[in-house]
């Protein structure tokens, strides 16, 4: 049997028609409460995934960042928390703003923790870990390997390693592995290479807000510098997004 793979839609209601499951956006979210990403806290995070999760059947995966705090305490505390709010997944990183890319035998010992606390939740939830090199500044490849190759024996189920820039990075990354990869979308790369490259999940990031931001941004700027209102002819299919 051919192995599938799911596109992940990370954005807030209407989802795209036949998505099979969503990712709570984190970028996405924080824009909408006026906020840069890494602005959010736990508690606001659990109460838009218990949102999310109300309004669609659609699985929904957290991002988590590196859950709110420096210790494998933090970090199972937040899976705990977002499979309490619905959510059947949720990501840890490696990455901390103050202290940046943790060191590899803590980052491991907080997928650990949160590994054995999505087992305890009662329910099958997906643990995704993030090795964030390189979107940090840190584009060594085979250190991204190595830490990916750790959280995979420390009970991870998925693994991410977000910035990767080529099918041939791609490639390494799966082929080095044991368990399933997610990788990011970006510009340049189709998403029938990035399968061909061995990704058995694709999410999109906060990419699908910045499309529809610039949109808006587009449509006021061009009312406002030159009365041009035809953007507002625009329709969505409301009563198809939200039957009854």
């Amino acid at each position: 049997m051919r192995p599938r793979r799911f596109v992940m839609p990370a954005t807030s209601p209407p989802w795209p028609r036949g998505s099979r499951s969503t990712s709570g956006s984190r970028d996405g979210f924080a824009f909408t409460l006026g906020r840069l990403d890494g602005r959010v806290t736990l508690d606001e995070v659990v109460a838009h995934a218990a949102a999310i999760s109300h309004a669609t059947d659609l699985p929904l995966s957290v991002d988590l960042e590196n859950g709110y705090g420096p210790e494998p305490e933090s970090a199972a505390r937040a899976i705990t928390r977002v499979a309490d709010a619905g959510a059947v997944g949720g990501s840890i990183e490696d990455y901390d703003p103050t202290r940046g890319i943790y060191e590899l035998r803590h980052a491991v010992e907080r997928i650990a923790a949160a590994a054995e606390a999505a087992r305890g939740v009662g329910f099958p939830f997906t643990l995704t870990a993030r090795a964030e090199n390189h979107i940090r500044g840190h584009p060594d490849l085979d250190d991204t390997i190595s830490r990916l190759q750790a959280f995979a024996d420390a009970g991870a189920d998925v693994l991410y390693a977000p910035g990767l820039g080529s099918a041939a990075e791609i490639r390494a990354v799966c082929g080095a592995v044991s368990k399933p990869v997610n990788v990011l979308a970006r510009a340049g790369l189709s998403l029938p290479e990035i399968v061909a490259a061995g990704a058995r999940r694709v999410s999109v990031g906060g990419s699908l807000t910045w499309v529809a931001i610039r949109a808006m941004v587009d449509a006021a700027e061009a009312i406002r510098d030159a009365g041009d209102v035809s953007a507002l002819a625009a329709r969505l299919p409301l009563d198809e997004w939200f039957p009854g």
